[in-house]
């Protein structure tokens, strides 16, 4: 769908970006501009920035950036239409219509409402002769019928063509079926239903679509859960399961747990902030998820030895984030579900008793050292203490620090300094690591960003250098940019994505179009606008923009007359002579 000029100008001029983007971060105005913790990774020192006066936004840490569509299209995982329709609505604009094109906005259209008729199929499937026996398995788990209409819960018959067929019917074709995993291809290229005999929970995304599907057999078939892979519309590890549900009541707290039948059994019970992944372990996007809609995660996982390592896991994920992690033990290897159920009438009491004595992640990962080992044979209880310390010394607080080294003093009746000590080579050594991890991450996830935006940058970094200070300039001072472009000729620039980022901003110009990041966004992709933003927060103020521009240019004209690496190895003696003659008379100006 090609968006109209004037419809993005009218839609620029009624969004702002650090409002749209402090829906989702908590923003602190520092200066012209705004910092905030980074969605898209794990951090505890802000390096997000905003600058609502340039319309572009910029992670100094993993490198994300780009204007108010890149965001939404990012932290909502929308393309580009879609991103637009997005914000036109919170700006109470009607995006024009006109131009539709068969893109991959349509196919997700298309997707989502293949989606949306699964749904209603398997919903009247459950409750048909066919789904008795489905409806007899929620009815066992204690689900009333109130619970299913409300999580929309169906059933995918055991002939392998029902669902295919009944799409069909509609209008759907094999590919939109294919694209959508609602269907399998055969060796004949057919179509055939991907559910089989299976009791359906429909993944709804935040904006009420239904984007993929759970499917739990009710025999002893492997797989016992198949889920959608992922599609257009959805992605595993980028989504949890109820948080449409869960984040109107989460109330500055979610739960989360292993299973789809452990989130409906909670929120049947009267807490309706549970959610779980999707059939993955939990992931960093989601642990990022989670941090938008609350301040503290209690996790509950199963008690059996795969649950706990899966709250390990989970803790270490979740604790770079900043949240607040407390962990519920539920009672006798029981699942969530199993215990409200246990209890009767009192199973939802008896559980709101359970997250009430949770303790933290820091108290839990105690629990689980100590359990390791027998504290009453000197050597067992020395390598517990060893490992008490290294654990306390992962903790980043030297109030919480403090405060484990005293009960952990009390406990085994060692003296504090002894402790503290050990505590204290832990944290140089952790220190010194983390320094030099933190170094090599920073240098590849600064090549790794410009590598893959401008690969050309290395091998020319004085021109490449000029051309991101004259591209800055350009996007932040269009007074200047109008004599810039009648002087610049492409030609000079020396690297092919900055000279396609100028060519861009040159033909909007011409053509009568505002050129600010925001404007170009629909002709570059994620990681171009990622690199354009880049160089937006990188810049630097200067006195005399033209002035500054004009030496710029210079520097690339400069470098244009420079034989390169290879020219040297071809050229004549004549054209050496010339070359070394060219730089002596440039060191004597």
């Amino acid at each position: 769908m090609s968006i109209p000029q004037e419809f993005i100008q009218e839609l620029k001029s009624r969004t702002d970006i650090a409002d749209i983007i402090s829906g989702y971060v908590s923003l602190k105005k520092t200066g012209r501009n705004y910092m905030g913790l980074c969605p898209f990774h794990g951090e505890k020192t802000p390096s997000f920035s905003v600058s609502p006066e340039q319309g572009f936004f910029h992670c100094f840490g993993c490198g994300e950036g780009g204007d108010v569509i890149t965001f939404i299209k990012k932290i909502e995982n929308l393309d580009y239409v879609e991103a637009i329709r997005f914000l036109a609505q919170k700006a109470g604009l009607s995006v024009p219509e006109d131009g539709q094109s068969k893109g991959l906005g349509d196919l997700k259209k298309r997707i989502y409402e293949a989606n949306r008729e699964a749904a209603r199929f398997f919903y009247k499937k459950l409750y048909s002769p066919e789904g008795r026996e489905a409806l007899g398995y929620l009815k066992k788990r204690q689900l009333t019928d109130k619970t299913i209409t409300h999580f929309g819960l169906g059933y995918s018959p055991g002939s392998r063509f029902e669902l295919v067929n009944h799409l069909k019917k509609l209008g759907f074709t094999n590919q939109e079926l294919f694209q959508a995993n609602l269907a399998n291809e055969t060796k004949n290229g057919n179509p055939i239903d991907r559910f089989s005999d299976r009791v359906m929970f429909p993944i709804i995304d935040l904006r009420g679509n239904v984007i993929g599907f759970g499917g739990r057999i009710m025999s002893d078939i492997k797989p016992k859960y198949l889920n959608t892979s992922d599609t257009p519309v959805f992605n595993k590890s980028r989504n949890l399961f109820a948080l449409r549900f869960a984040k109107q009541k989460a109330n500055g707290q979610l739960i989360l747990v292993e299973g789809y039948m452990d989130v409906i059994a909670l929120h049947q019970a009267g807490f309706e902030n549970a959610v779980a992944t999707l059939g993955t372990a939990l992931t960093q996007e989601q642990a990022a998820i989670i941090k938008r809609y609350c301040d503290e995660v209690v996790i509950c996982y199963d008690s059996d030895e795969a649950g706990q390592k899966a709250t390990q896991r989970a803790i270490s994920i979740l604790r770079p984030t900043g949240l607040n992690i407390r962990i519920v033990k539920v009672p006798d290897g029981k699942d969530p579900d199993e215990f409200i159920k246990a209890h009767g009438e009192q199973g939802p009491a008896r559980f709101r008793l359970l997250l009430e004595k949770s303790g933290n992640d820091v108290e839990y990962r105690f629990g689980r050292l100590r359990s390791k080992y027998n504290t009453d044979i000197p050597d067992e209880r020395i390598a517990y203490l060893t490992e008490a310390a290294k654990l306390i010394a992962t903790l980043e607080n030297s109030i919480e620090r403090d405060y484990y080294i005293s009960k952990l003093s009390r406990e085994q009746d060692i003296s504090k300094d002894a402790i503290s000590g050990q505590v204290g080579k832990y944290l140089r050594s952790n220190k010194k690591q983390t320094d030099i991890r933190q170094q090599k991450e920073a240098m590849l996830e600064l090549s790794a960003a410009r590598n893959n935006i401008n690969k050309e940058k290395r091998g020319k970094l004085r021109a490449a250098t000029a051309e991101e200070a004259l591209l800055a300039i350009i996007m932040t001072e269009p007074d200047t940019a109008a004599s810039l472009f009648k002087e610049l000729s492409p030609d000079l620039f020396a690297t092919s994505f900055n000279k396609r980022l100028y060519q861009i901003l040159k033909s909007r110009s011409d053509s009568g179009y505002d050129f600010t990041i925001t404007d170009i966004s629909g002709e570059l992709s994620d990681e171009e606008m990622k690199g354009a933003a880049e160089i937006l927060a990188e810049a630097h103020k200067v006195g005399d923009p033209l002035e500054a521009a004009r030496e710029y240019i210079g520097i690339l004209r400069d470098e244009a007359q420079k034989l390169t690496p290879d020219q040297i190895s071809m050229a004549s003696d004549e054209e050496l002579m010339r070359e070394l003659a060219r730089i002596k008379k440039k060191k004597q100006q």
